[in-house]
């Protein structure tokens, strides 16, 4: 039975996740991101499950820069969750006497319409995951009145739900990812998505366009792209790629390792089936046949026989 480590503690999205990707598994919680993929390169744990993307807020910021700083790990695995937030108090709390409430800072960013709304006068102040919100409000002698976490929470701390589904969205989805420590790569699909993180060689005009072009030239479409700070000062940037396709695809392939020779540096994060099911579309020349017979074709030209 495999050991996943996830944000927790127990009520998370995160742990909901965990549940539709491995319900088997043995659970271990851990208090954030960087937690749970060091209980990965420890060995405490065979995988981790973390928040990697969400609809409406984008790139979790603590998963993609753990991703990159810490020592190497491999995405085998994706999972799409549906993202539905309540506002959840000890029993007796009325929704007028809320003036201090505690949430993880992306649920405060999905809820902020109903904040506005609802709650003008309440302070809101950010916890490590929505989880560890509510069990502090169930606290005896907790300074906060509420908690904006999943609806699941509730049931786990002994909270009641005074609002339900707050979110400025009802169509908001969060993508989790399954983290292990390096090695065989999972089988392609026809429907997968690889991810990478490529660092400039040097700053220079159309130093992007030029690891954009590494990818359109052999029909690799792009799902997502982010710029993150490497740390080493102002304007130094490293880039986040998400794009259709398995590495072990003749256009992913080269794309890949294009972009390994143009950039300082490219760690290689993983090609995994996707969550959605969905298969590229493949244009004219750049499916694997087409590069085959390109290089039968090469090998001729060079042997002198074209």
């Amino acid at each position: 039975m495999s050991k996943l480590a996830y944000l927790g503690p127990e009520g998370t999205f995160t742990e909901e996740a965990l549940r539709l990707l491995e319900p088997e598994a043995e659970r271990v919680s851990c208090p954030n991101v960087q937690a749970a993929l060091e209980a990965v390169r420890r060995g405490v744990a065979d995988a981790g499950v973390v928040p990697l993307e969400n609809s409406l807020e984008g790139g979790i910021t603590s998963t993609l820069d753990e991703l990159v700083r810490g020592e190497p790990l491999l995405l085998t695995a994706e999972v799409l969750l549906p993202v539905r937030f309540s506002l959840l108090a000890r029993p007796g709390t009325e929704i007028g006497h809320i003036k201090r409430v505690l949430t993880h800072p992306a649920a405060h960013t999905q809820c902020r319409g109903f904040i506005a709304r609802e709650l003008p006068d309440a302070v809101v102040v950010a916890s490590a995951s929505t989880a560890a919100a509510a069990q502090e409000v169930s606290l005896p002698g907790s300074p906060y009145d509420a908690a904006i976490s999943a609806p699941i929470a509730g049931e786990h701390y002994g909270l009641i739900e005074i609002a339900g589904n707050i979110g400025d969205r009802d169509d908001t989805v969060t993508r989790f990812v399954r983290a292990a420590r390096p090695g065989p790569l999972p089988e392609p699909t026809g429907a997968d998505r690889t991810s990478l993180v490529a660092f400039l060689g040097d700053d220079h005009p159309g130093a992007l366009l030029e690891m954009l072009t590494e990818f359109s030239v052999r029909g690799v479409n792009l799902s997502r792209i982010e710029s993150r700070p490497t740390g080493n000062g102002i304007g130094s940037y490293f880039f986040y790629f998400d794009f259709e396709g398995h590495v072990a695809d003749a256009r992913v392939g080269e794309a890949v390792a294009g972009l390994h020779r143009i950039s300082a540096h490219v760690r290689f994060l993983g090609s995994y089936p996707r969550a959605d099911g969905l298969a590229p579309q493949i244009r004219r020349g750049v499916a694997d046949t087409d590069f085959d017979e390109a290089g039968r074709w090469l090998a001729k030209v060079r042997e002198g026989l074209v």
